[in-house]
This record gives structure tokens, C-alpha cells and sequence, in this order.
């Protein structure tokens, strides 16, 4: 039986770049993981060998670097745009360019007011730490005439512990869960966003400001929001983004439940008064949904593994 060609793509993946811009004696660090895929007229490589039309993997490698010095990193988004926009309008067999972009974020060490005996401590402006929070993340495809992109975060571990419940659920021969009244709530934050913006005659966001508001509402609805369900939680999470960004039409969610179970204590006499937990990695509830603007179509995948 014959077979044809289906879905294809290549590209260079994981690209470290590390960018450190210095305002004279400040400086300012960008670190992007950079993962580049392309795709177009690609048959001939597939069915013959061809090469004709394949830029070479290590190409892609390269203007990653290239436009690291050229065009600064301002955003992930804006250097994501900068590179798809560059492989498809200068490769006419390339149809289609999507950038993936894991960004790494780094905090300025604050320095003591005297106890430096070589510099003055109001000089120190390039001395960083790895920030432990959250990884920013950004996809950015883009096929000639239109633009996608979707950005978001991922490992953003937040708790509350209380004003959090779980009770009225079903109950069949095999539930042992019991009610829960007063419980702590944790969850590892994984969300993508889809802005509307899509073409280069509309006014492009201000990415580095969304982002930041984003997580804001994404954070302050977490911690405002008297939980019956971590699907509540979510949804009231989602609606915060939505209702207060108008660039933003789509965020998806997973949501992991980060079980914390009280430790029996009364084998030592002890009172465990919602105080003493385990905290366990897993098994764990895996709350997914989409929170979208009304009259919007989905589009992020239902798998954010596949952003």
C-alpha cells in the first residue's frame, strides 16, 4: 500500500541564550531557552534526500545568537516575533515558523549598605540570583500573514492555608475522603494565554507589562477567593485574566491538587488541631479547564504539553 507524507517540521530546539545588556555600570539579564520549528515545502527531503529546500538546523542555531546581538531581547515574545518573522519571509520554501520560548528569570542581589571593603555597595548593579518561582513561556507561530501567540507560566507553586473546603460530593462504596471544612489548598500553576493580537496592522501589547499583570490577577484570585473547589479556584483565576486584560481572549489551566493531609497524632496523646500536615506528592486531583471571552473559539490545546 502506498504511503504519503504527513505533518512535518524541523528545526533546532533548546537553544540557551543568555543576553546581558549593560547600562553602564547596571546591568540587565535575558535568559531564553529558544526552540525553533519549521515547515513548508519539505517533500523532497522526505521522499529523495533532497536538501534544496532545508536551511539547516544549525542555521536556526545560529540567528538565534545572531538576532540576540541585532535586535536585544526586549520580551520573549518580541524576539520570538523578530525570528519567525525572519525564517519565513527569507525562505520561500518555508511556510510556517513556530517559536518556542522558555524564559529564566533572575532577581538583582541586594547588597548590605557598608560591608563592602572594595566597592561601594550602591555600585553592586550585576550581581543576580536565580529567581525559584515560576518558568515564563511563550509560542509564537506565525505563517506569512497571521500570528499566534500564547504565552504563559508554568511551576507557580501558590497555598492557601485555610478558607478552603471540600464537602457534598459523591459518595459511593469505594470513597474514604472525608469532609473537609477547613483545609489547606496548593496547587502548582501551569497557565497559557492567547492574546487576540494577530495581524501587523493591529497595535501590538505591551508583552512585559501583560505578562506581569497576568500573573498579578492569576495570583490576587487565588488568594481572594474562598474556595469550595479547585475548579472555583480555577475558574475565578481565569475570569480575573479575562475581565481585566482585553488583549488577552483565551487562558487555559492545570492545576494540580497538592493533597496535604492531617498527620493522626493521637497515638502520642497529641491534639492535631489543623496544624501538623503531610504533604503528599502524589497521587494528585489534576484540575484542566479553558476560561474563554465570550464569542471566543478555543484554540489553545487541550494538552498544554504540546504548547
Amino acid at each position: 500500500m502506498p504511503t504519503i507524507l504527513g505533518q512535518n517540521q524541523y528545526g533546532k530546539a533548546e537553544n540557551r541564550v543568555v543576553k546581558i545588556t549593560r547600562d553602564g555600570d547596571t546591568h540587565h539579564i535575558k535568559d531564553l531557552n529558544v526552540s525553533v520549528a519549521l515547515s513548508g515545502d519539505m517533500e523532497d527531503v522526505h521522499y529523495s534526500g533532497s536538501n534544496a529546500n532545508c536551511l539547516p538546523t544549525d542555521t536556526t542555531k545560529n540567528t538565534v545568537y545572531a538576532f540576540a546581538k541585532e535586535y536585544g531581547i526586549e520580551s520573549a515574545e518580541q524576539f520570538g516575533i523578530h525570528l519567525a518573522r525572519h525564517f519565513v519571509t527569507s525562505q520561500e520554501p518555508i511556510k510556517r515558523a513556530r517559536i518556542r520560548i522558555e524564559e529564566y528569570a533572575w532577581d538583582r542581589i541586594a547588597t548590605s549598605d557598608n560591608n563592602s571593603k572594595f566597592i561601594g555597595s550602591d555600585e553592586v548593579n550585576h550581581s543576580f540570583v536565580r529567581k525559584g518561582q515560576e518558568l515564563r513561556i511563550t509560542q509564537i507561530t506565525f505563517d506569512g500573514e497571521n500570528w499566534e501567540v500564547i504565552s504563559g507560566l508554568k511551576d507557580l507553586t501558590v497555598m492557601n492555608s485555610t478558607n478552603s473546603e471540600f464537602w457534598g460530593y459523591v459518595k459511593d462504596r469505594y470513597t474514604t475522603l472525608k469532609e473537609a471544612y477547613d483545609r489547606i489548598l496548593c496547587t502548582d500553576v501551569s497557565a497559557a494565554w492567547r492574546y487576540s493580537w494577530s495581524n501587523d496592522a493591529d497595535r501590538m501589547p505591551n508583552w512585559e507589562k501583560s505578562y506581569a499583570q497576568a500573573k498579578k490577577h492569576i495570583l490576587e484570585a487565588f488568594a481572594e477567593t474562598y474556595s469550595l473547589s479547585l475548579q472555583q479556584t480555577l475558574y475565578q483565576m481565569g475570569s480575573r485574566v479575562i475581565n481585566s486584560r482585553s488583549e488577552i481572549d483565551e487562558i487555559r489551566f492545570s492545576l494540580p491538587n497538592n493533597h496535604h493531609f492531617l498527620v493522626d497524632l493521637e497515638p502520642f496523646g497529641l491534639k492535631n488541631d489543623n496544624e501538623v500536615y503531610f504533604a503528599a506528592d502524589r497521587p494528585y486531583g489534576l484540575i484542566e479547564a479553558t476560561i474563554l471571552r465570550d464569542g471566543v473559539e478555543p484554540k489553545i490545546p487541550v494538552d498544554m504539553t504540546n504548547l
